[in-house]
Order: structure tokens, then C-alpha cells, then sequence
């Protein structure tokens, strides 16, 4: 049972928490009365009771003003509450920045699912296994028991074979979870690892105008890019550091360079190297067979004069024939700033 479910069932005072006694508090307490309390909280304490209104559903009345001797007055003869994440965003906004509301909402929404074990089973396999990998070996053996056996055998499927089966061997050996202990953990999946995953989920904007920018054929970019650049400078920085463009394929190691060359049609290599730097070329040369290299520069040279039009169009098609690569896990594309490498 959530701890919304819990603050909801009960009518004892007692039995609640310190936080979810906030949450009702400050739910109760309406938009004007908490928007000082809410200022004066910092980022984590306001995510915390954030989380825990936003779970509350059903609150009694008579729960409420057990909790609320001094506001009883302000409160209707019925006077029920209904905590929900629509109602809790509208109240975050009265105070805070809009940014700060969705990082907000958008943490404790998180993947789909009420409880913290809910959110657990619909989150990608693989991704969750790369973050519990790096936990203590009974830590995992804690989460994999409190997800459905399905979802637990894929996750371990994706783990290091010997820190699965240490896993393994922890849940066997194991016996009933200690509610603190069970607390601490999830406590620590929603603030270090829910909280990631909705970040890393949002898309940023800049990224996805790179890729638009990356299909522009070289006027249109240069069009574009030199407008941003008068209006947003920092933004088309940004965005020009994301873009991957023909000149990077000068980066990739030997071997991914020599995978793209086979996958890539004789007539657009040479239409796309026609229209490349020497520097360039002599990257693609080096990377090919004595006799390949003769064949491609006779093919070149046969070609005479050639559209711009026709070699944006070749050098744009081994852009994306390297994406489609780098996509599949074939080859690998470093970033700009050189860095740890990207998959794109």
C-alpha cells in the first residue's frame, strides 16, 4: 500500500508520517495560506511532500481536522480534500517558476504507476539493469523481489552474469524485507533514480533541432544557422555542436570507417568525396585497399564538373547511413567536445 493510500485509510494521527502530515496540511491549507510555508521550503522538501500530496487521494474530514486544530474555522462543513497530481500542479504554480513545476511533476509522475514498484514495471529492462548493476548486490535482490517475476527475469538477463547470480543468491537467503529498510530503498530509487530517468526522458529541444539542421541541404543551413546566430547566439552554438555533419565522419576510428564503406553505394562515396577537403578524402583513402582507392579517383575524376545540389545530397545520405549504423551498435560516433562516445 502507497503512502497515499495509508494517510488516506487511517484516522489515527499517529499512524502518519511527519511528511504526509505536510501534505495534508498544506493541501487543506489552499492556495493563499501555503504559499509563504511552500517559499519557504527548499527543492528537496518541496519534491518530497509534493510527492506524497500528490498520492493522497481521499482525505477524511474528520483526519484532516485532527490534524488541523488551528485552521477547523477556515474549513467547509464537509470539508474533504481530493489530492491529485492535476490539483497539486495547479497549486505549485501559484508560487514557483513553471520550469521548476514540470522538473517537479514530471519527477514524481515518472513512469506509469501509482506506487514506486508500479513505476518499476515500466521501465525498460536494460535501463533499469545499468543503474542497479552499480548497487550493492542485496539491494537488488530487495527491488527484484518487489517487481513481477517476468520483469525481474529480463532485468537480470540484462546484468553481468557473476553479479546476477550474487543476486540470486541474496534473494534466496533472504526473508521478509524490514519496513525501514524497504522505505530506505525505495526512498532512494525515486530520489536517485526516478528523478534521472524523467530528465534523461525529456527531450531537449536543441538536440531535435540539430537533427532538423542535419537534413538541410548546406545553403539552407547556412541560412538558418547564420539567422539563429544573430538572434540566439548561445543557442546556435549549442545546436552546431550537436549537429553531426559530413566533416565528422574525419573522426570515427579506422574500423567503423571501413564498416561505412561498405555499406555505402560506389557512385554516392565518390559524388560525396568529390565535394570533400583533401584532408577528408585522404581519411576515406587510407581506410581502403590500394586498388579501391585507384578505382574511386578515376571514378571521381570521370565525373567532371558536379552539381553542389547532387554532392549535399551524397555527403547528407552517408550522414545517415552512419546514424543508421551507430543506431544498430555497428560503428560508434564520438562527440564534439571529445568525450565519452555517443550513440546516435
Amino acid at each position: 500500500m502507497s503512502r497515499g493510500n495509508k494517510a488516506a485509510a487511517k484516522e489515527d494521527v499517529r499512524g502518519l508520517s511527519g511528511p504526509e502530515r505536510a501534505a495534508v496540511l498544506m493541501l487543506s491549507l489552499g492556495e493563499e495560506h501555503s504559499s509563504p510555508l511552500w517559499k519557504l521550503m527548499d527543492e528537496d522538501e518541496i519534491k518530497e511532500i509534493s510527492q506524497l500530496m500528490s498520492n493522497l487521494g481521499a482525505v477524511s474530514a474528520s483526519l484532516v481536522e485532527k490534524l488541523m486544530v488551528d485552521f477547523v474555522s477556515q474549513m467547509s462543513a464537509g470539508g474533504s480534500l481530493l489530492g491529485s497530481y492535476e490539483s497539486t500542479e495547479r497549486l505549485l504554480n501559484k508560487f514557483l517558476e513553471q520550469d521548476k513545476v514540470s522538473n517537479i511533476m514530471e519527477e514524481i509522475r515518472g513512469p506509469a504507476g501509482r506506487t514506486m514498484w508500479d513505476k518499476l514495471a515500466n521501465v525498460n529492462e536494460t535501463v533499469l539493469a545499468n543503474y542497479l548493476k552499480n548497487e550493492y548486490p542485496q539491494t537488488v535482490a530487495v527491488v527484484l523481489s518487489k517487481i513481477k517475476p517476468e520483469h525481474a527475469a529480463r532485468v537480470l538477463g540484462a546484468m553481468p552474469e557473476e553479479f546476477a547470480l550474487e543476486v540470486v543468491q541474496r534473494m534466496l537467503r533472504m526473508e521478509s524485507v524490514q519496513k525501514d529498510i524497504l522505505d530506505k530503498v525505495e526512498k532512494t530509487l525515486r530520489v536517485e533514480f526516478m528523478s534521472n530517468l524523467a530528465r534523461t526522458a525529456k527531450r531537449d529541444a536543441h538536440e531535435h533541432i540539430a537533427e532538423i539542421f542535419n537534413n538541410f541541404d548546406r545553403q539552407t543551413e547556412g541560412r538558418f544557422i547564420t539567422a539563429l546566430e544573430e538572434r540566439n547566439r548561445d543557442s546556435a552554438e549549442r545546436i552546431k555542436a550537436l549537429m553531426f555533419t559530413f566533416e565528422d565522419l574525419g573522426k570515427l576510428d579506422p574500423g567503423s570507417i571501413q564498416t561505412l564503406l561498405r555499406h555505402v553505394e560506389k557512385d554516392k562515396l565518390a559524388l560525396a568525396l568529390k565535394g570533400a577537403t583533401d584532408t577528408l578524402r585522404d581519411v576515406f583513402f587510407s581506410n581502403m585497399s590500394e586498388r579501391a582507392g585507384k578505382i574511386l579517383r578515376e571514378d571521381m575524376e570521370a565525373m567532371g564538373p558536379v552539381r553542389l545540389k547532387d554532392v549535399d545530397e551524397a555527403q547528407m545520405r552517408m550522414v545517415n547511413v552512419a546514424k543508421d549504423l551507430a543506431n544498430k551498435g555497428e560503428i560508434m560516433i564520438a562527440n564534439k567536445q571529445g568525450e565519452d562516445e555517443l550513440i546516435y
